[in-house]
């Protein structure tokens, strides 16, 4: 267990479905937009403080406030920014399910044939924190039987059903997807277009013409890929920037630092504090 600011981060593990489901504390001390940002999973976000605003192709603009849920369907591409109030930041909680999960309960369902986009549910009526607490209080438990924890935490996805959410299951097939899931087995591997060309079982001409359908080429989905795992470690532990930086595939703190300032507009420790 990681401590993040005094909050716990949870991961646990459901057998069942040979995979895990993910709690994590989200925390962000300045306000800012992060550009074509990839959710590769299903996502809640439990907006505890501040707001935030998503931008994306199929549901368009959308405002979060606290206590609102936001719901991600997994292979979105997106504009985020979060927006901190003063003495507080921006704090959430975020919810991600395995595709399997997901599956038990949209799978057939009539929305599934068609993309869904980012949708969000109110604190009034909906009143989200109860489906956390549920949630966080099943994963808290390591004394419930196989069967129960899994028909509990099937509940958030059919709440969201029966709320009325879309929840496509989006295309894990697209060259972004299948070249992402390669990176990130290995953020810190010198990664090179001729060896991810050559794992697709492609030349390199025919690799950047597949590629091409995605809208980015290999060495900007590289970058996007390592940038976005250190964002997400920068808001959800506590890990040192430096380390997040070797993790992530920089040789130095200071050029991943440079890089991150260049895609997303603020340095990496702006993130966790607003004195840089």
């Amino acid at each position: 267990m990681v401590s993040v600011r005094g909050s716990p981060v949870v991961t646990a593990p459901i057998e069942a479905f040979d995979t895990d489901i993910a709690l994590l504390p989200v925390t962000q001390a300045t306000r800012a937009i992060f550009t074509d940002l990839y959710i590769e999973r299903s996502l809640l976000v439990f907006i505890r403080t501040g707001s935030k605003r998503i931008v994306c192709p199929v549901g368009g603009e959308l405002f979060g406030e606290a206590g609102d849920v936001m719901i991600f369907p997994p292979h979105s591409m997106v504009t985020m920014e979060n927006r901190p109030v003063m003495n507080d930041g921006y704090r959430a909680e975020g919810l991600s399910f395995p595709h399997a999960l997901a599956d038990a309960v949209f799978a057939g369902h009539s929305v599934r044939s068609s993309r869904s986009g980012v949708q969000i549910l109110r604190s009034d009526p909906h009143r989200p924190e109860t489906v956390l607490a549920l949630v966080k209080e099943t994963l808290a438990d390591p004394t419930l039987p196989a069967a129960i924890r899994r028909h509990r935490l099937l509940e958030p996805l059919v709440w969201l059903r029966e709320a009325g959410v879309r929840l496509s299951a989006g295309d894990a097939d697209l060259p972004l997807a299948r070249v992402r899931r390669l990176i990130e087995v290995d953020l810190s591997r010198p990664w090179r277009q001729p060896e991810v060309a050559a794992h697709f079982a492609m030349s390199e001409a025919t690799f950047r013409r597949w590629l091409a359908r995605s809208g980015f080429g290999f060495s900007r989905i590289l970058s996007n890929t390592r940038l976005e795992r250190g964002l997400a470690l920068l808001q959800t532990t506590a890990v040192p920037v430096s380390r997040i930086a070797l993790e992530c595939g920089f040789k130095t703190p200071s050029h991943f630092s440079e890089a991150f300032r260049e895609r997303f507009g603020i340095t990496p420790r702006q993130i966790r504090s607003t004195q840089d």
